[in-house]
């Protein structure tokens, strides 16, 4: 049966540490069923609840939107999941809290990337990071809004959903914690926790106006409000891609500087690893 909109249904509160207390839900869900992590998976941490909630078929993008603008009230917050028949559908999947992610700095996480790179790399691969060269930029400033970041994230969802996308919930009090929490392995090839990665994307809301939209088995897709506008600006924020996820830099247009005119002024950032 559908989720009727009101209180928080069961499915929905055991998403909650505190059972969903005092939220509600303003908007009619499809059928769907909360998911639990697989006990047998490798990498399953203890996890006493279910991770997240799945559609059993595509959404559209209006939904997505109206669950979006429904986040304040219902603490739930919407991924478009590319398709059902993944590994976090079987509970492949490795949860962690959001308290985890307040350890982590967006900087340190790119420094540290930079760093390790570099002590292994030859000089060839390390010309493909200028001007930066071997060390590390740090954060790019942030951008200037162009638009209300959640119209921005509406507007994406909808170009989204057109690929026939179900719908995930998960219990997160924002965008940017919430593969954390879902326990999403895609960067699993770069970066063995997700935590780290949740901190870059919480960086990510805060200087670009980011809002987290969908996932894939090994892709993300993020909306921007407040894109790099001029050509060093988006040098610097590539910087920042490429020590998020190299592959969308290193098998795509090869150099920060091909990269950066990728980015520049564009309201999507796409992530694949490899």
């Amino acid at each position: 049966m559908p989720v009727r909109k009101g209180q928080l249904p069961p499915e929905i509160r055991e998403l909650f540490a505190d059972d969903g207390e005092g939220r509600s839900l303003g908007v009619e869900l499809p059928e769907g069923a909360a998911v639990w992590p697989d006990p047998n998976f490798e990498r399953r941490r203890e996890h006493r609840r279910p991770a997240f909630w799945l559609s059993d078929d595509p959404v559209s993008g209006e939904l997505w939107a109206r669950l979006r603008a429904e986040h304040p009230v219902s603490g739930l917050w919407p991924l478009l999941l590319e398709e059902s028949v993944q590994p976090w559908s079987i509970g492949q999947i490795a949860p962690d809290t959001a308290a985890e992610i307040d350890n982590f700095r967006a900087g340190d996480f790119m420094d540290e990337v930079w760093a390790d790179w570099v002590e292994q790399a030859d000089k060839d691969q390390i010309g493909n990071l200028e001007p930066f060269g071997p060390v590390s930029p740090g954060l790019a400033e942030p951008g200037t809004l162009v638009a209300e970041p959640g119209v921005v994230a509406d507007w994406y969802a909808r170009v989204l959903s057109r690929n026939g996308t179900p719908l995930g919930l998960v219990a997160a009090d924002r965008g940017a914690d919430a593969l954390a929490v879902m326990g999403w392995q895609g960067a699993i090839n770069h970066n063995e926790w997700t935590v780290p990665l949740a901190a870059v994307l919480r960086s990510w809301e805060e200087r670009f106006g980011v809002r987290v939209v969908g996932a894939g088995f090994n892709t993300l897709e993020l909306s921007v409000a407040a894109p790099p506008a001029s050509g060093l600006h988006a040098l610097h924020v590539a910087a920042e891609h490429w020590t998020f996820c190299p592959d969308s830099i290193i098998q795509g247009p090869g150099t920060l500087e091909d990269y950066a005119e990728q980015i520049r002024g564009k309201h999507a950032w796409s992530f694949w690893w490899d």
